[in-house]
């Protein structure tokens, strides 16, 4: 890399710290409420739909994120981006106003539909500006971005929620996303679409109605799961309704999701295809364990909420570990997702051991930070791998089917997680003390099916890239952005 300009020169410098801007905002947004949903659900009535505000959120990011692939290829990255932080900002002050749990979740859901329109962009733009030699260290500094929102965010939203108000924890991210909007749109204004496009309005409007149904679908079946387990549900919707909601929306899901995603993702094909099974796995595991881990240590060790909260930072700095030493390429990508769904499986076995035999919290908080460096070195790989595996003109509907392969996990660990504690949940609604254990054991499986999925990214050569810009080419490292994927 000897004699090209780094991401700190004057040519890249303003885009990366404004594209680092958007990532440590949403950093600040995930750590934040995640640690203060205890309260949230406490004051709210929330607790058998506490899941639900984790799984709806992934779900309208789902929709968002299906209409900004192709609105990307079509029109470039700035409509998108500058939409979805608009989304992201309302979003935060709707659920930071909210009067009951089913307000609180709308918010949410305003907030999702913000992230998937700013995470495509954040690919595209980065194909678009960047030498592929560059790509995997930015991935890494997005990783690193975490850190300080990680060290600081659980805290102070742990002793907002506890001494002032949880509310504030959302009215205060949201001038983080107002900064980042005035740091990043000045530099990305002069990008406008790929010169060689090869999607049309109707391809945009059958994708965008695609993501809608399967958003739908999915959000119809966690409903319903989730309801399964409220006993006020049950008494208004009878069993077989709630089956028969599940079963149409899980039917709804199965036919469109494969047709958002590369052919051959339905029999995990190598390639581009494994790649999106992996990181589906890969989500679905975490983030379901993830949303429950302050959940974990308030009710089963009695910790404070500002306590609970650091678990999630020592997750962080572990996923900024694994992004780091991936980053090196000392080993092939493929082998990079092994090893990090295993290292994952592992952290999550820890935790579900830790709990089942009430051992120290402190050996959940490490088993944590285990789990997060085996994201940092899966996660980031597939990010730099699909930016390899694509071209100019299907930058962006790639980049938009690995979100959805990140939300469709999301979604399906937090709701799954969700309806098996809520159904779980014993009369007086407190957690049995086997209901962790047995969560946490459940997602490790999912990170050993990543394994096994990664095993088959091995691949094929990369596209070539045009030479509009300075597009991709096979690089031998790996990286992610994103709000819910750690950018």
């Amino acid at each position: 890399m000897s004699g090209r300009p780094g991401l700190l020169s004057r040519e890249y410098r303003g885009l990366v710290v404004g594209l680092l801007a958007i990532v440590t905002c949403s950093a600040f947004e995930a750590m934040a409420v995640t640690t203060a949903m205890p309260v949230v659900a406490t004051d709210l009535g929330g607790e058998h739909g506490y899941g639900l505000a984790f799984s709806l959120f992934l779900t309208a990011s789902l929709a968002a994120t299906a209409a900004a692939g192709p609105w990307c290829d079509r029109a470039g990255p700035r409509p998108s981006l500058l939409v979805g932080l608009v989304l992201m900002t309302g979003g935060l002050v709707l659920a930071g106003g909210a009067w009951d749990f089913a307000a609180f979740t709308f918010g949410r859901m305003v907030s999702g539909a913000g992230t998937g329109f700013m995470i495509v962009p954040l690919y595209v733009i980065i194909g678009q500006t960047l030498p592929s030699a560059l790509q995997p260290v930015l991935f890494s500094w997005f990783s690193a971005a975490w850190v300080v929102p990680s060290l600081v965010g659980p805290y102070v939203s742990g002793i907002l929620a506890q001494h002032a108000s949880w509310r504030w924890v959302f009215f205060g991210v949201a001038p983080i996303v107002v900064a980042a909007v005035v740091l990043t749109w000045p530099r990305v204004r002069g990008l406008g679409a790929p010169e060689a496009t090869t999607i049309d309005p109707g391809e945009g409007r059958r994708r965008s109605l695609l993501g809608v149904i399967l958003a739908v679908g999915v959000a119809a079946a966690q409903w319903a799961a989730l309801s399964w387990g409220d006993p006020q549900a049950r008494a208004a919707f009878p069993p077989v309704a709630l089956g028969a909601v599940v079963l149409a929306g899980a039917g709804a899901a199965t036919m469109t999701a494969p047709r958002l995603m590369p052919p051959g993702v339905a029999r995990i094909a190598r390639g581009l295809p494994a790649v999106m099974v992996t990181r589906g796995f890969m989500t679905l595991a975490f983030f379901g364990a993830e949303a429950f881990i302050p959940l974990m240590l308030v009710d089963r060790y009695g910790l404070e909420p500002s306590i609970a909260g650091l678990a999630l930072t020592g997750g962080a700095l572990g996923w900024t570990a694994g992004s780091f030493a991936q980053a090196r390429g000392w080993l092939r990508k493929p082998t990079f997702l092994v090893l990090g769904s295993t290292v994952l499986a592992v952290g999550l076995a820890l935790i579900s051991a830790a709990l089942s035999g009430a051992l120290s919290p402190w050996l959940v908080a490490v088993a944590w930070v285990i789990a997060g460096a085996g994201m940092g070195l899966t996660v980031t790989t597939t990010s730099v791998l699909v930016l390899d595996l694509s071209d100019t003109a299907d930058r962006g509907r790639n980049s938009a089917s690995l979100q959805m392969a990140d939300m469709l996990g999301g979604v399906i660990g937090t709701a799954g997680a969700g309806t098996l504690y809520s159904l779980l949940l014993t009369p007086e609604r407190t957690p049995g003390p086997g209901v962790f254990s047995l969560l946490a054991g459940a997602l490790a499986v999912s990170a050993l099916l990543a394994a096994v999925a990664g095993a088959r990214a091995g691949t094929t050569a990369a596209k070539p890239v045009s030479s509009a810009g300075p597009a991709p080419a096979p690089s031998s490292e790996t990286t992610s952005p994103a709000p819910e994927d750690r950018a």
